[in-house]
């Protein structure tokens, strides 16, 4: 077998733990996002609690969705998509168990906030990604 080959089996088996890792993260963030903002929202409305669910959630999905979509990714920006699971798998649950809040807000601040910020870095971090890697795949076509 030759080293290049051996090389690419590690990469993939390395590529492939951190995407189990990732999604267990994700997971596991989801089940305590969610964990904690039902506990916080004990006495809210139902509609209003329907609606915190989903706006908590929803940046799970979207990486959740952005995984199963992500097969056709360059290395690089399924490795960030990964880490970026990570990141927002576990600044969602110390944002929301520290409650990171300005004095004199109510709870539900963070339970706003914390999901639009991750959907700001989603944003953000994932087309720089690509964009990087377009930029990378390019120059070696050039070499």
């Amino acid at each position: 077998m030759s080293p290049i080959v051996s090389t690419e089996k590690a990469m993939s088996r390395i590529i492939s733990f951190l995407r189990t890792i990732a999604l267990t993260a994700l997971l596991a963030g989801a089940m305590g996002s969610l964990g904690l903002m039902l506990h916080a929202g004990r006495h809210t409305p139902v509609l209003l609690l329907v609606l915190f669910v989903g706006w908590v959630v929803s940046p799970f999905m979207g990486l959740l969705v952005a995984n199963v979509v992500s097969k056709r990714w360059s290395v690089l920006t399924r490795v960030t998509l990964y880490s970026l699971m990570l990141v927002i798998a576990l600044g969602s649950l110390v944002g929301y168990t520290v409650g990171l809040r300005p004095p004199g807000t109510r709870p539900a601040f963070v339970f706003l906030v914390v999901p639009l910020a991750s959907w700001l870095l989603m944003a953000i971090v994932i087309p720089i990604a690509t964009l990087l890697s377009r930029r990378r795949s390019r120059k070696g076509m050039d070499s």
